[in-house]
């Protein structure tokens, strides 16, 4: 099955790893990707509240252009993901919103007749490759390692569409599958602050604080996440979060990473060296090549 691949705007700038490690993993389980040709940026929730019916229109140019490739798409970043989802139910639920962004996708010489369904790399390597296939492609098990799988809010809520809204397990599963240990992360689902850290410093900085905190507390070598947002978020603020009482450092790296280093990637093809809190001592701590 080949899947058409949507990177979003993230991928391209601060999550740039997140698409390398992503790409990576493709390549080890012989996933066919063909990125979606001219996509547009999703909007987030940007496009949303400036001109809602435009942001529905534009959000669905994306689906349109997969459905003429007759493909599912590939959303990795949790926020486009959430986006297509959103717009695709509302386009099927409210026929005033299907009126509008029909009559302007025909204006380009698209049309949208809701044959295309929007996946998440985390549905597509459990559900169409399965954890079987994949803990067999592991070379390099990340024996010791304790993760603590972070979905943010986004991937599971309001649409539930391959994982349970209040504790999903897509990420433990796949990551046990390439040897790492699963650490207790009560607070797997809850709000990083999104975009509060720049609106609202001290509110985003208390949410940050308390994920990073809990992580540590239950033992966490690294967190793992799904959302470029959540990454940037967890990752740049530990030393503000924190104190001289209670410091915070982990390291936040994408699933797909530590997924990629179990498959054989090298840390120089997946952006380890990147990482503004070093994971290199860590693995070499728990003897994990990633040369």
């Amino acid at each position: 099955m080949k899947y058409a691949y949507y990177p979003g705007c993230s991928l391209r700038g601060t999550g740039r790893a997140y698409e390398e490690s992503l790409l990576a993993v493709f390549r080890s389980l012989a996933i066919e990707v063909q990125e979606l040709d001219d996509w547009n940026c999703c909007g987030a929730t940007t496009y949303l509240s400036v001109d809602e019916l435009t942001s529905y229109a534009l959000a669905a140019r994306n689906l349109a252009l997969a459905e003429r490739e007759r493909m599912d798409i590939i959303a990795p970043c949790a926020a486009c993901y959430l986006v297509l989802n959103k717009t695709q139910r509302y386009i099927r639920d409210y026929p005033d919103i299907k009126t509008v962004v029909s009559r302007a996708l025909g204006a380009i010489g698209l049309e949208y007749h809701d044959r295309v369904r929007v996946r998440h790399p985390l549905d597509v390597f459990l559900n169409d490759i399965g954890l079987e296939a994949i803990a067999a492609k592991v070379v390099r098990p990340l024996k010791g390692l304790k993760v603590a799988p972070y979905y943010g809010c986004q991937i599971v809520r309001p649409y539930a569409t391959f994982d349970d809204q209040r504790n999903p397990t897509s990420m433990d599963q796949l990551l046990a599958a390439c040897g790492a240990t699963v650490a207790p992360y009560p607070l797997k689902t809850r709000c990083c602050g999104g975009s509060q850290k720049g609106t609202l410093p001290e509110i985003g900085l208390h949410l940050i604080r308390y994920l990073i905190a809990e992580a540590q507390m239950n033992g966490a070598d690294v967190i793992a996440t799904v959302c470029p947002l959540c990454q940037f978020n967890l990752e740049c603020f530990q030393k503000e979060a924190g104190s001289i009482r209670h410091p915070l450092s982990i390291p936040v790296l994408y699933f797909t990473q530590l997924m990629a280093l179990a498959l054989g990637a090298s840390a120089a093809t997946i952006g380890l060296q990147r990482s503004l809190v070093p994971v290199e001592p860590v693995l070499e701590a728990k003897e994990i090549a990633y040369a």
